[in-house]
């Protein structure tokens, strides 16, 4: 029988676009989510039962017959850490024999950005199980630029003059398809997945300009300052702790690394940040009715 991978957050961008992926390749999968009615109808993917990381019983359920698991980390929350290790438990007490789980680069306990410490405390845990695995740093992602940039045309944040290589989505899903089909090639291996080159916020903010039409412009505010200009959002103190950090760590140039890993498990150039903006003209919609307004 062929081996079955089983994709977690099916319905989300990563687990979606991999699940897809795999379909096209004629690979058996298991698809995850919490709402199973929400699942792409794709040829060779059978719908798990319901299952949310947390809740052990339930994964160990959805993943019964699976062999690997493309573990996409969980949204951010207080107990992340947690939710992995109960969604890589129940993974092992249901057979699975390999564990491809997409990260962040940079991920340490002591990094900047907080929440990439969920990334090591997770890849840690999993390290720890004997199984073959592979962990796929992403960088920053390039559509969380557009996003972050306020209707008013100003990107805010404590990120100085450092540099990401932020990387677009659907390279991460061709890494993660290449990984998944290699039959074990990658096992052991850590993978930064990044974009071709490490820009600045000015030059994302340049970028922008150019795509929007109007001035787009970066502010490098102090910590203090980017506390007081979020505190509206009424957000929790880890929450905002990982916004704040997520541009002092650009600031320190723990994601400024750039990697071959797109090309050279792909087969083609990462996306660049100029290409991302002229094939998601929708990612920066809010920018050109921010202007109009």
């Amino acid at each position: 029988m062929a081996p079955v991978i089983a994709v977690s957050g099916a319905t989300g961008r990563i687990g979606g676009l991999v699940a897809r992926r795999l379909a096209a390749a004629g690979v058996g999968q298991r698809l995850l989510c919490r709402d199973p009615s929400k699942l792409p109808e794709l040829p060779g993917a059978l719908a798990a039962p319901a299952a949310e990381y947390g809740d052990g019983p339930a994964m160990r359920a959805a993943l019964t017959g699976a062999d690997t698991l493309f573990l996409v980390s969980a949204r951010e929350s207080a107990d992340r850490v947690r939710e992995h290790i109960t969604a890589v438990d129940a993974a092992v007490a249901a057979g699975v024999q390999r564990i491809v789980y997409v990260s962040f680069q940079g991920a340490a306990p002591d990094a900047t950005f907080t929440f990439a410490r969920d990334h090591w405390h997770t890849e840690r845990h999993i390290r720890g199980l004997g199984l073959p695995f592979t962990f796929l740093r992403d960088s920053f992602y390039l559509a969380a630029f557009p996003a972050m940039t306020g209707a008013d045309g100003v990107l805010r944040g404590p990120g100085g003059r450092g540099r990401v290589a932020a990387v677009a989505h659907e390279d991460v899903a061709d890494v993660a398809t290449a990984v998944l089909t290699a039959d074990g090639a990658h096992d052991g291996a850590t993978y930064d997945v990044t974009g071709p080159a490490a820009l600045s916020l000015t030059e994302i903010a340049d970028h922008l300009s150019r795509a929007t039409g109007r001035a787009i412009t970066y502010h490098a505010e102090t910590q203090d300052e980017a506390y007081a200009s979020r505190a509206g959002y009424d957000a929790a103190a880890w929450e905002l702790a990982g916004w704040v950090s997520s541009y002092e760590a650009i600031a320190a140039n723990e994601m400024s690394f750039v990697s071959d890993t797109v090309p050279r498990l792909s087969g083609h150039p990462a996306q660049s940040f100029a290409d991302y903006l002229r094939e998601h003209p929708g990612s920066y919609r809010h920018l050109r009715e921010g202007a109009a307004g």
